[in-house]
């Protein structure tokens, strides 16, 4: 059996931590370490935890100072003593048999870096997401993303991402890694899971996705300037900016070619190249223009970004050789 530790970002949800808490009570098989990370000014966090009594595990709260989903996760990374880390969203319950399935995975092959599997999204307790979909956590050859977790259906099978609210890593396989402290945003850094998805593809280890690893995800208010379905220029932006880092990355140099080209001149309804403009533009009008140069903004300075990260780190290799 291989120690499990399950590792929570939380920020001002009580009552969402509260119920992910509970079904973590309720797993088959106990995790051996359940660690929560609180910003240090999340008075009603704090207050929430110093009243709880988990049943069935061990439970400590990390302390993270600086906003965003990164940092928090990164304070995890390291609070973390399991060979297995499993990682949900504290609006998130994870289904009874949750860590059985993935500790599972991770006993049957080495190979196995990461396993992840479906989020079942209910708004007002309704079950919002009715599609299926059989192509789920996928790059494509030309670099469009292919996210779908919520959607997946039939068997298990290897795939590019995982996403966040259900994801869960090993210890050796990430030993070297933390999420990229790059990402934008002050709350949900949007994509964050994406660059590190890739990260651990481009070292050869396999992450599976399982539609039967569940979680029930009810996505609470988020406290930035990301909210969800409304338009937010930065926030478009900030995503956008992410994604491009992620791919820049990772991708070779023939297919980031073709990756920009495809980007400029298409892109996606999530991050607009001119195609995806003049498809929306009779519908959405000045709303359309605001995506798509949020989007053009937002690949700009992913470029930017990675560019001055390459530089720097030459520069730093260089002085070291001399």
């Amino acid at each position: 059996m291989m120690a499990i530790s399950v590792m929570i970002p939380t920020y001002r949800r009580p009552q969402d931590l509260a119920r992910c808490l509970k079904a973590l009570e309720q797993q088959t098989r106990k995790p051996e370490q359940v660690v929560v990370v609180v910003r240090d000014t999340d008075t009603e966090s704090w207050s929430f935890l110093q009243d709880y009594h988990p049943q069935g595990f061990s439970l400590e709260a990390a302390t993270v100072k600086v906003p965003g989903v990164v940092a928090a996760m990164n304070v995890g990374l390291d609070t973390a003593r399991g060979d297995i880390i499993a990682i949900t969203d504290d609006d998130a319950a994870p289904h009874p048999d949750w860590l059985a399935r993935i500790e599972a995975y991770f006993v049957s092959d080495p190979c196995i870096g990461g396993v992840g599997g479906r989020d079942l999204v209910y708004v007002n307790n309704e079950l919002i997401y009715k599609g299926e979909s059989k192509v789920v956590g996928k790059l494509q050859w030309y670099g469009r993303v292919i996210g779908d977790h919520h959607k997946g259906i039939g068997a298990a099978r290897e795939v590019d991402v995982l996403k966040g609210v259900n994801m869960a890593y090993r210890r050796s396989a990430i030993a070297h890694l933390h999420f990229d402290e790059r990402m934008l945003g002050t709350g949900a850094q949007v994509h964050f899971e994406l660059a590190f998805s890739l990260a651990l593809r481009s070292q050869g280890w396999k992450l599976i996705y399982d539609p039967l690893i569940i979680v029930d995800h009810y996505p609470a208010q988020r406290f930035d300037e990301d909210q969800r379905n409304n338009f937010n220029h930065l926030a478009w932006k900030n995503a956008v900016h992410n994604e491009t880092l992620a791919l820049l990355e990772y991708l070779p140099p023939l297919r980031l070619v073709v990756f920009m080209l495809w980007a400029t001149l298409v892109g996606t309804r999530k991050a607009f190249g001119l195609l995806q403009l003049l498809r929306f533009l009779p519908k959405e009008k000045t709303l359309a223009w605001q995506k798509w140069l949020a989007s053009m903004q937002g690949r700009t300075q992913a470029w930017q970004t990675w560019l001055s990260h390459h530089s720097f780190t030459s520069s730093a290799k260089t002085q070291q050789a001399s």
